[in-house]
């Protein structure tokens, strides 16, 4: 049986193959550089990469090869963790660019399917309507008022027309299409293709860093500075002290790495990258880093009714014949269907041809089931008066081999009344029939008939005189999970507003089937006639916009964005483009979605269902908080290494240089993974969704947290240096202090670790958190202090001597007590809070 239009049969399966083995793929394939090469470069640039170099080069002139040893040892060790962090987040941006890879309709088999753009060959029939990309180039066989923008090639946005006609029917790969529908026979794919050729590839595009890459990279930049003159500064007393220009450098270069917080912007990279591969996998498609960001600010959702808050899956489920000014429920269609059967035909002929809407879907079924003479196959579309107005219609006009001509329109029931003469007792029967069906939350569509002779058509569809032949009802039920998911954004303090283009009434009744708060509607016509200001206060007050059009929307968009709100939008349609941009979340839907909407969104919703949305604000939330406390072990951290190193030289202490680069480097070793791995796999804290979205301000660190942060650091700070001064007083050597200093700072570190997985709930709670790597890590680190300072190699290279036990429990209370102080203050916190 077939189910394409026109009667074409597309090629078989054979035919497909051996397309595919003589003209290749419709892949766009480009020279790309050697990523491992780049990264390697890159890598070597680091600064961190860079001083390693030179403390491992004064060490081999000095003669001292088991430190120069094990700096190149560790340069091949921290090229590698950055490699490997590189390489996993490039893995993930990867498969998040196969997974957006778009597809398209094709006739093959006498069917329509659907196949990735990839698989397309030539000789294929490529199907292309509204809101599609067109995926290879190819010659337009059948049209309707077919149109495209081809800016991608041309750079000229405007919509250029396609027919079938020689001269005006070559599409080209890239472009896509505007208005109307067409079938084109494919031509060239891949390289082949004139987009191909040009060799424009998103790949080639710089992308612009983010605000908070931005943020993350000044800081750590200034923080290079602060190193330098740091570093300058200790050369420069360390030279006056030992007369040693080497030692001295040395001992700077230790203070520089340790100044030096180079794992943030891994850290920063790794997360977001890693953060969009798992958004990926729950259904998310995230094509922007920066949304990631902005994902846990959400401040309000601006979500269309029909395939989000409903099922989209349209069933008639009601008529009214104007001609006999009878309402019909779907119950009684079967028995009075002669009596329907004009207006079932001609609310067929003002859908398209080869419908894809799901009304219109419905309505062609409808009529194959009920009307007993198909005469579909009689008649060819003349002309097409596309979708448009305020509110929208749209008309067909059909023409057979006899000359017999069918003028069909249908759309919102004001425009068709609008262009229908009704004498007044019509038209109050047709309202009233309209509102009987729009209180049970049916989408309702008037239907109208034109008669007029010859082919000199009006330019306009509203200048033809129309006979209303009635209305037909639908009903989109809504979604069995939505009222659960309305009360997710709620609880999570994120406001949801309803912009559709369908009437009031409809979205009011499905508003109260679902629990949606409601705080008053606006129509798009009342929303277009205020100022700006009024809008920006109307908008903070109304929940329901409806008969929205791209203005108003994009209007909506603004308003909610003057009043710092962080906007998100879902969408599916060409007309929801510019506001989808607009908004700082643009989310498409991955099944009903256009291909426009689809480019203009920044997220996409795989599988169309809001819930997702749930996730991926709860995702954003825990990524970035996360993230942050990264951020903020990495500065706790590295502060009492800076002044462990710096305090004792300055001061003039017995021991002026506790540490050498070994010591740091190996510190370095240990929060590199620490802050990358462990932190990005922590759960989500179970209060994430109950917090109000957090304000998307100018900073990523504010003085709060720094200040929590450095607090943290200093009292490590006077931890360490609290047992450098035990040691001392006990008489202990060098070599024994440092081991004490370097195991203080260590058991810190593990503290400090467990006890910023949260800054709120307390350790005996994130203890039981899931997450498989902390532990591992750990005990890895406990098992290297011990190999360190126990086993003798290990001690002599690193100038440590063994611990008494009664010292190195010392060192662990020090350790612990200079960190777990903080639960004091969650303590207080959550006292509050309660």
């Amino acid at each position: 049986m077939s189910s394409t239009p026109f009667e074409l049969k597309g090629l078989s399966e054979e035919e497909v193959n051996e397309a595919r083995q003589k003209h290749g793929s419709n892949q766009l394939q480009f020279a790309s550089k050697n990523n491992f090469l780049e990264t390697i470069k890159t890598v070597l640039k680091e600064p961190m990469i860079i001083l390693l170099f030179a403390a491992a080069f004064i060490y081999f002139i000095t003669g001292n090869a088991g430190d120069a040893l094990f700096l190149s040892v560790a340069i091949l060790l921290v090229a590698a963790i950055s490699i490997f962090q590189d390489s996993r987040s490039k893995a993930a941006l990867e498969k998040l660019q196969d997974f957006t890879q778009p597809f398209c309709k094709v006739i093959r088999n006498h069917e329509i399917v659907s196949i990735h753009v990839d698989e397309l060959v030539i000789g294929d029939y490529l199907m292309m309507e509204e809101g599609s990309s067109v995926s290879a180039d190819g010659t337009v066989i059948r049209s309707n008022d077919f149109s495209v923008n081809e800016s991608i090639l041309t750079g000229e946005s405007y919509a250029v027309d396609k027919t079938a006609e020689a001269g005006n029917n070559e599409v080209y790969r890239g472009s896509y299409v505007v208005g109307g529908l067409a079938i084109a026979v494919v031509t060239a794919v891949g390289n082949a293709s004139k987009l191909g050729k040009i060799g424009k590839s998103l790949s080639d595009i710089d992308t612009e860093s983010t605000p908070l890459e931005q943020q993350i990279n000044r800081f750590v930049r200034n923080m290079a500075i602060v190193g330098i003159i740091v570093f300058l500064i200790v050369w420069l007393i360390n030279f006056q002290l030992s007369g040693n220009v080497l030692a001295s450098l040395l001992q700077a270069l230790t203070l520089a790495m340790s100044i030096l917080p180079e794992e943030i912007p891994v850290a920063f990279t790794t997360f977001m990258a890693l953060g969009a591969w798992r958004l990926m996998k729950m259904g998310i498609v995230v094509k922007q880093m920066k949304t990631v960001e902005t994902l846990g600010s959400a401040t309000v959702i601006c979500t269309d009714k029909t395939g989000t808050l409903t099922e989209n899956k349209m069933s008639i489920a009601g008529l009214y014949n104007a001609q006999t000014a009878k309402l019909f429920q779907t119950d009684d269609l079967p028995k009075d269907i002669t009596e329907n059967e004009s207006l079932i035909s001609y609310a067929m002929w003002s859908s398209e041809p080869i419908p894809f809407d799901p009304m219109e879907l419905s309505i062609h079924a409808f009529y194959k089931d009920n009307i007993r003479a198909d005469r579909r196959a009689e008649f060819k579309m003349v002309h097409e008066y596309p979708l448009s107005g305020k509110p929208p219609m749209m008309t067909h006009i059909f023409r057979n081999q006899q000359g017999e001509q069918i003028i069909a329109a249908k759309g919102a029931p004001e425009a068709i009344l609008s262009c229908c003469n009704l004498d007044h007792e019509k038209r109050m029967a047709t309202e009233n029939a309209i509102q009987a069906f729009t209180e049970k939350g049916y989408r309702v569509l008037a239907v109208a008939e034109a008669i007029f002779s010859g082919d000199n058509y009006p330019a306009q569809q509203q200048d033809f005189i129309f006979e209303l032949k009635g209305v037909v009802a639908f009903y989109d039920p809504p979604k069995k999970n939505i009222t659960h998911v309305l009360q997710d954004f709620y609880r999570a303090g994120i406001q949801v507003k309803i912009i559709t283009g369908d009437n009031a009434a409809t979205t009011h009744s499905i508003a109260q089937q679902i629990g949606f708060r409601n705080t008053g509607s606006l129509t798009g016509d009342e929303l277009m006639a205020m100022e700006d200001a009024a809008i920006q206060s109307a908008v903070a007050k109304t929940s329901i916009f409806t008969r929205m059009f791209p203005e108003a929307k994009l209007r909506i968009i603004n308003a909610l964005k003057s009043n710092g709100e962080i906007v998100a939008m879902t969408g599916d349609g060409v007309n929801d483009g510019p506001a989808l941009k607009a908004a700082h979340i643009g989310i498409a839907m991955g099944k009903k979605g256009t291909e426009i909407a689809k480019q203009a969104a920044s997220l996409v919703l795989v599988e169309d269902d809001l819930a997702k949305m749930v996730e991926a604000i709860a995702m954003g939330r825990k990524i970035y908080t996360n993230l942050k406390k990264a951020i903020q072990y990495i500065i706790s951290i590295h502060i009492p290494i800076v002044l462990t190193v710096f305090i004792p030289l300055m001061l003039g202490w017995i021991y002026p240089n506790i540490f050498t680069p070994v010591h740091v480097i190996f510190l370095e070793l240990i929060m590199g993974p620490t802050c990358s791995i462990i932190y990005e796999n922590e759960p989500m804290e179970k209060n994430t969704l109950l917090q109000a979205p957090r304000p998307f301000t100018s900073t990523f660190f504010n003085w709060k947290e720094l200040t929590t942060s450095m607090i943290q650091g200093l009292l490590i700070t006077a931890g360490t240096l609290y047992t450098y001064q035990l040691a001392v007083k006990q008489s202990y050597d060098i070599e024994t202090t440092r081991a004490m200093v370097f195991s203080t700072l260590i058991f810190a570190n593990i503290f400090l670790t467990l006890i910023n997985r949260s800054f709120y709930y307390s350790i005996f709670s994130t203890l039981f958190y899931k997450n498989n790597w902390i532990y591992g890590i750990i005990f890895t680190t406990l098992l290297l202090l011990a190999a360190l300072i126990y086993i003798e190699p290990f001690a002599r290279f690193f100038g440590f001597k063994p611990l008494l036990i009664a010292d190195l429990i010392s060192c662990f209370w020090i350790g612990a007590a200079s960190v777990l102080w903080y639960e004091i203050v969650k303590w207080i916190k959550r006292l509050n809070s309660r």
